[in-house]
């Protein structure tokens, strides 16, 4: 498994069907499920994981494609990154298929998954503001065949949390067939964890704006009255055009939603200002929110 840990795992279940991948961690309580590994692997070479077995998933095929169902993609949660990334998937769902592109080198969108980054839940998960914009549902696989949906947002807020022998199957997207856009920025040129990131998903039928903006938290944030807002302003049945003061006020919303001034202190002085580290990724934010709408409503 790994030159730093060769004790790390005792056993390894390579599962044909997620029914049987269940079954292996009902069998196996203290083992943990791995696709990718790119986190885990991660953890555990670093040492702070050592788990007593393994469930593989890379060979259930079910869990690497996508089909169509009432009106919503219900994806795999063994989609690679790469695999989302490429032109026939963005043309379903450009917003994650953006974020699989951005989400890091091509060894790690090779082998990162879908359904890996939402159980790992890292706050600088490129997939999860996208997901939250969507308003994506999970479709659990439990237990005896059993299925239970959540959203996503749910489990990354802690509110529904996975049971034992639990396995994330697929994610449920809505097709609205309307512009999205994913941006994000880094500490650094070229692929890296975000620092700050921001999915916009017009909903043209129901005259909606959703945004989410990521990794400054520990887990995506839905400014919804900038949402509602900025949404009375589109012109739906004309062009959609907004003027560019609109544009940017729609940033500067989102961004004090997400990252709020300080509170005054309770014996009446006057608030503490922001942090300059705080203040710069209040601006990066709503530089994002600002670009990210400009470019879906163009």
């Amino acid at each position: 498994m790994t030159t730093h840990a060769p004790q790390a795992t005792q056993s390894v279940t390579l599962p044909a069907s997620l029914d049987e991948a269940v079954a292996a961690l009902g069998a196996m309580p203290a083992a943990v499920p791995v696709a990718g590994g790119t986190d885990l692997m991660a953890a555990v070479n670093k040492g702070l994981l050592r788990p007593s077995g393994l469930v593989g998933l890379g060979r259930i095929s079910e869990l690497r494609g996508w089909h169509y169902q009432d009106g919503h993609a219900l994806l795999g949660a063994g989609l690679t990154h790469a695999r989302m990334g490429r032109p026939d998937f963005a043309a379903l769902i450009p917003a994650l298929a953006a974020s699989a592109r951005a989400a890091g080198p091509p060894q790690i969108r090779n082998a990162g998954t879908l359904g890996g980054n939402i159980a790992t839940a890292a706050p600088t998960g490129d997939a999860l503001p996208v997901l939250a914009a969507l308003e994506a549902e999970l479709v659990i696989a439990g237990p005896g065949g059993a299925r239970r949906e959540i959203p996503v947002s749910h489990l990354l807020a802690g509110r529904d949390m996975l049971e034992p022998a639990e396995l994330i199957g697929f994610v449920r997207v809505p097709l609205l067939h309307a512009p999205q856009v994913f941006l994000k920025a880094t500490g650094r040129t070229g692929p890296g964890r975000a620092t700050a990131s921001v999915a916009i998903v017009l909903d043209p039928a129901r005259r909606g704006v959703r945004c989410a903006v990521g990794a400054i938290a520990p887990m995506p944030l839905r400014p919804l009255e900038a949402e509602r807002w900025i949404a009375s302003l589109i012109d739906w049945d004309g062009e959609r055009g907004l003027a560019p003061d609109a544009l940017a006020a729609f940033g500067e919303y989102v961004a004090a939603a997400c990252i709020p001034d300080q509170e005054s202190p309770a014996d009446g002085g006057e608030a503490q200002p922001l942090p300059p580290a705080v203040l710069h990724l209040r601006r990066t934010v709503a530089a994002l929110a600002r670009r990210a709408l400009g470019r879906a409503l163009s």
